[in-house]
């Protein structure tokens, strides 16, 4: 029987300040849940309830995010993996965690794991953790725009009401076919009450410094995925964040991975895009399934 869906909230000192961390259930196996780049603990909710009572669920809002978002960089992969660091080793039970991690927490789960070992006993990405070089000469700026633009577009935009921002994401194509009551619940607790309304708690300085790290190193991230031993898997959804048919990693950079991580495992659930992976019902099922199996 899965745990409730309604997280405990602690703090965890890490540098510079305390990080927000939500945790589900009360078992011996400790799962580290994390979110993507715009995202939160909140996106975890759908994988806490599907993992059963011997297992406890932590999630942090990623400094710059959810709870966290005043708590100011630097930012980048390997801050965030230190975080993730402290955050396992105040509330890790003294166990290795599986660590999935969602989009950009992929990228943050690949280097926690190179860096600390010690403190991961396996790897699963959803739709993130495998480097794609860029080709030379372009602005990663450009590409971080291209990628997750929309996303990035509606953090400086202020909404008359709670209900004004739901019907915004309402009608993206992303979700406007799966929406559900964990879509809903994750986006109220993304809102913040401003001079006007209300916007996004993310920070824009957070996202663009995260997404011109992952893009620019490459190298950082393909050698922290070479470098581990621990099982990996990598669940894909066959369209993108606009709900187009193309996945966000293609085959050809999972044959890349395969080629230096022999252990890697992949897996395409269809009927899914960038978003309904990780919130929707079939997703979440399929990565709560791996997890039980590490």
């Amino acid at each position: 029987m899965g745990v409730t869906a309604q997280p405990q909230f602690v703090g965890v000192q890490v540098r510079g300040g305390e990080l927000h961390v939500a945790r589900w259930g009360d078992g011996p196996s400790v799962v580290l849940g994390l979110h993507g780049i715009t995202g939160s603990s909140r996106q975890l909710a759908p994988i806490a309830r599907r993992l059963g009572s011997a297992y406890t669920l932590i999630a942090p809002d990623l400094r710059g995010r959810g709870n966290s978002a005043g708590l100011a960089g630097p930012f980048g992969l390997r801050a965030h993996a230190q975080d993730c660091a402290e955050v396992l080793e105040q509330l890790g039970r003294g166990v290795p965690a599986t660590v999935l991690g969602e989009s950009m927490g992929g990228f943050v789960a690949v280097v926690l794991a190179a860096q600390r070992p010690d403190l991961v006993q396996a790897v699963v990405l959803a739709d993130g953790g495998l480097p794609i070089p860029l080709p030379p000469g372009l602005d990663p700026d450009a590409v971080l725009d291209a990628v997750v633009g929309p996303a990035i577009a509606r953090l400086g935009q202020r909404y008359a009401s709670r209900q004004a921002y739901l019907d915004f994401w309402r009608a993206h194509p992303a979700l406007s076919e799966e929406w559900n009551e964990d879509v809903e619940r994750y986006l109220d607790y993304d809102m913040m009450p401003v001079d006007g309304g209300f916007r996004s708690k993310v920070s824009e300085e957070a996202v663009r410094a995260d997404g011109a790290d992952t893009l620019t190193r490459p190298d950082t991230i393909a050698d922290s995925l070479h470098a581990l031993t621990c099982p990996v898997t990598l669940v894909r959804a066959p369209r993108n964040l606009l709900n187009q048919p193309v996945p966000l990693i293609p085959d050809d950079a999972v044959a890349d991975a395969r080629a230096h991580v022999p252990q890697l495992v992949d897996e395409m659930v269809e009927d899914t895009n960038h978003y309904t992976l990780m919130l929707g019902t079939r997703g979440s099922e399929v990565l709560a399934s791996h997890l039980r199996r590490r």
